[in-house]
């Protein structure tokens, strides 16, 4: 059985990433993100990243070392990679939010039920999950 795990990293926006390599990379999550059963949440601003990651801990590491090479942003910060026992997001290929913007975009399938929890995350009315999550909530201040 695999050793379920999450990974969250943040990281600095580059100029030339602009709404269309934003689109990029989410086909490219959409595309890989199943066949790799891999899920999370991808969250940006205008100058700012932040990415929740969720599944095989030798798969979401390998993905780790490709994101930190990827040209679009700089300043990659490793902030939590730690055993799970259930996913957060089981049914997000990769959600995302451009946190500019007053709602949420889901841009993959993605369950109702998911789509609640998430909702709650950012409204602070879930508890469940304070470590990481906490890094979350900060970066939707922080946009």
């Amino acid at each position: 059985m695999a050793s379920l795990y999450k990974l969250i990293y943040t990281s600095s926006r580059r100029p030339n990433c602009d709404a269309t390599e934003i689109e990029n990379i989410l086909a490219s999550c959409r595309k890989n993100n199943p066949s790799k059963d891999v899920t999370g949440v991808l969250l940006h601003s205008d100058h700012r990243f932040i990415q929740y990651l969720e599944g095989d801990k030798d798969e979401i590491m390998r993905l780790f070392e490709y994101i930190k090479k990827d040209e679009r942003h700089g300043g990659v910060n490793l902030r939590y990679y730690t055993p799970i026992e259930e996913r957060i997001f089981p049914s997000w290929q990769m959600g995302y939010k451009d946190v500019n913007l007053k709602s949420a975009v889901f841009q993959t399938s993605i369950t109702k039920e998911d789509q609640a929890t998430f909702q709650k995350l950012i409204e602070d009315e879930d508890q469940s999950e304070v470590e990481g999550m906490r890094i979350l909530k900060l970066f939707f201040e922080m946009a």
